[in-house]
């Protein structure tokens, strides 16, 4: 299992970060420019990552204020679990990890945790950006 992740604090209550990343729709904004094809709705997003693949993922489960953990629902080019954990830091803190959980055989972990890395610390600078 190869875990990749970064967090962030976010100046934010819990409550707020936890009500934006529980609903799949807002997970567009944190998307990189790769990404193209976007559906959502509440529990699912749909996406094509440019030149690469299709993805389809599911909430399958939220913690509120906690974690929001995301997994694949169509055939995904690796086993993967995508978890966003938050922590409260108190006066309107919040930490904010995102998590990339993925089952990669030796030649997709040289190939795959380059970009997964960059993802995912994409992924928390854009929340925080969101959130000022």
């Amino acid at each position: 299992m190869t875990i990749i992740q970064n967090n962030v604090d976010i100046h934010k209550p819990i409550e707020v970060v936890y009500a934006f990343l529980a609903d799949m729709n807002n997970h567009e904004q944190l998307m990189p420019d790769n990404i193209d094809n976007w559906s959502s709705t509440a529990d699912e997003a749909r996406f094509t990552i440019k030149n690469m693949a299709k993805l389809a993922l599911k909430i399958s489960q939220r913690i509120v204020n906690k974690e929001i953990v995301c997994i694949p629902i169509e055939e995904a080019p690796f086993a993967l679990t995508l978890r966003w954990k938050l922590e409260d830091k108190g006066i309107d803190t919040t930490n904010a990890t995102f998590v990339i959980e993925a089952e990669l055989n030796m030649m997709m972990k040289m190939m795959a945790s380059g970009p997964l890395q960059k993802l995912a610390d994409y992924q928390v600078n854009t929340l925080k950006n969101i959130f000022g």
